[in-house]
């Protein structure tokens, strides 16, 4: 208790005095302009007790959660999780690593969302302030520093870090219209066959087998045709609806073309393969689909073919051998999954 009280005589220095200003409103650091978002996560990272905890205090009474840690190690580490504050107000001098050696790690990694980075000393000379955003310190303040001056920091880096939030939103959004196929929210022809080069590559490099299931629906055009478009769309959206929900979450769907699907199955093998294709085509056909004009059973006619573990083949030739399987099922009269083994010979045009 008396070390305790010598080190809070030692740092009650006017550097954090502006700090305690008691006629500072309790108000969000960004009042009414972030409604309907979590509160800010700002980490504080300083070894003066005093300092740490006055900033602590002035930080919640501003509405933000707070992190606070004594040391540069300690900040690292909270700065390596996945759910690491997009805020930081490092000192600069610490046991450890110094403030500028967190910058410095932290944009090493140059992880996404990005983090604001506010460095705080007593270092005043202009070679310390470029030394600071050299390291990649976003702002920097200078002890003793005054309250309102932090504030109007902090808001700059809390915009900054709103303003990466919309554009990665954004990004995800553009990602999102690339890949999927527009109408049944699954991946679309150039993403699903992107998916299949690359699982069949670490089924090679992995020595694991791989399963592929190529699906036509069983007279869709009389869909079309007879209820028009839109109710051909609903049909869609619907198959892939249910197909989606009997595989696996690592396992891939995609619309292949008009009303064919694609599903890649890594880790399965010829029975396993079979058994999952025999799951979605039962899955299709387990209640009827509601129209307006009318009610009818949708099936599928299902081609499947695996990759054995050790097997080299491509792409192509697995889609093909699938294809052939499921001409096949349209030939023995739909409604049927056919698998065939992947050394199987297929026929010449």
């Amino acid at each position: 208790m008396v070390e305790e009280q010598r080190i809070l005589d030692e740092e009650s220095v006017p550097e954090i005095s502006v700090i305690t200003d008691q006629h500072e409103e309790s108000l969000p650091l960004l009042s009414g302009s972030r409604e309907g978002t979590p509160p800010m996560r700002i980490l504080i990272a300083d070894d003066s007790v005093v300092s740490r905890h006055l900033l602590d205090v002035t930080l919640r009474k501003w509405g933000c959660d707070v992190v606070a840690v004594s040391d540069g190690n300690e900040a690292w580490e909270v700065m390596q999780r996945d759910d690491a504050p997009a805020l930081a107000v490092l000192d600069w001098v610490m046991p450890g690593l110094t403030g500028p050696e967190v910058c410095r790690r932290v944009r090493a990694r140059a992880r996404e969302p990005y983090t604001y980075i506010l460095l705080l000393s007593s270092k005043g000379l202009k070679g310390d302030l470029i030394e600071g955003m050299e390291a990649g310190a976003d702002d920097y303040l200078i002890k003793p520093f005054d309250q309102h001056e932090l504030k109007v920091r902090l808001r700059a880096g809390i915009r900054i870090i709103d303003l990466q939030a919309k554009l990665l939103a954004a990004r995800e959004a553009l990602r999102e219209q690339a890949t999927q196929d527009f109408l049944t929210r699954i991946s679309n022809r150039s993403s699903i066959l992107e998916t299949l080069e690359r699982e069949l590559n670490r089924s090679e490099r992995e020595g694991r087998p791989i399963g592929v299931v190529l699906v036509d629906l069983d007279h869709f055009k009389s869909v079309n045709d007879n209820y028009g478009h839109f109710a051909g769309d609903g049909v869609l959206r619907e198959a892939a609806r249910r197909m989606k929900g009997c595989i696996r979450p690592y396992d891939a769907i995609g619309r292949y073309g008009g009303e064919e699907f694609l599903i890649v199955l890594p880790g399965c093998g010829d029975v396993a393969t079979k058994d999952e294709a025999e799951r979605m085509q039962k899955a299709l056909k387990a209640s009827s689909i509601d129209l307006k004009e009318a009610s009818f059973t949708l099936t599928g006619s299902f081609g499947a073919t695996s990759l054995q573990a050790g097997d080299v083949s491509s792409p192509e030739t697995l889609i093909r051998l699938a294809d052939e399987a499921l001409y096949k099922a349209k030939r023995e009269g739909r409604d049927r999954v056919v698998f065939l083994p992947s050394n199987s010979e297929i026929p010449t045009a």
